[in-house]
């Protein structure tokens, strides 16, 4: 496994390819715990460059190739949450009806919750039915700014955390 550390307007993410280069892991770091040390893979530099373009607004789309782990089910639903177009956003609901189980709502929620490549599978643009902002795993703070950073707000510097 090659890791990698991107440290971005959100604090640091920490990410892992496999053999072949494919991510299979990107989250926030929410806590310190130690260091990653810096790619010096080609894998993990395209990686590193494409969350930098994103996180200038510069990037829509990430070209990268993706390994995440996780049941049958996880897979349809990451496979439908990569669809999902910059700026744009989806509900459970509708997540649902495009993996052909419409009454999988809340299956849906927790394979959100375990995607295990944050922002480039965009979880973050999955809310509930009433356009509400539901749980994230990095936190809702977290998902409100990369949402109105998508949007073009030009979202305020996050808060350091303590």
């Amino acid at each position: 496994m090659d890791e990698v550390v991107f440290s971005g307007p959100l604090g640091e993410m920490v990410g892992a390819l496999d053999g072949d280069g494919a991510v299979v892991r990107l989250e926030f770091r929410l806590r310190g715990a130690g260091r990653a040390k810096p790619s010096g893979s080609a894998a993990g530099e395209r990686l590193l460059r494409q969350l930098a373009e994103y996180f200038r607004g510069e990037r829509r789309e990430f070209d990268l190739p993706l390994a995440p782990q996780g049941t049958a089910f996880q897979q349809a639903v990451w496979r439908e949450l990569v669809k999902v177009p910059f700026g744009q956003r989806t509900t459970y609901a509708e997540i649902a009806q495009r993996v052909r189980r419409p009454d999988a709502v809340r299956a849906v929620g927790a394979a959100n919750g375990a995607n295990p490549i944050a922002v480039v599978i965009p979880c973050h643009r999955v809310v509930g039915s009433d356009g509400s902002l539901t749980g994230y795993g990095a936190g809702l703070p977290v998902k409100r700014w990369l949402l109105e950073h998508e949007a073009g707000a030009r979202p305020l510097p996050f808060p350091a955390r303590s």
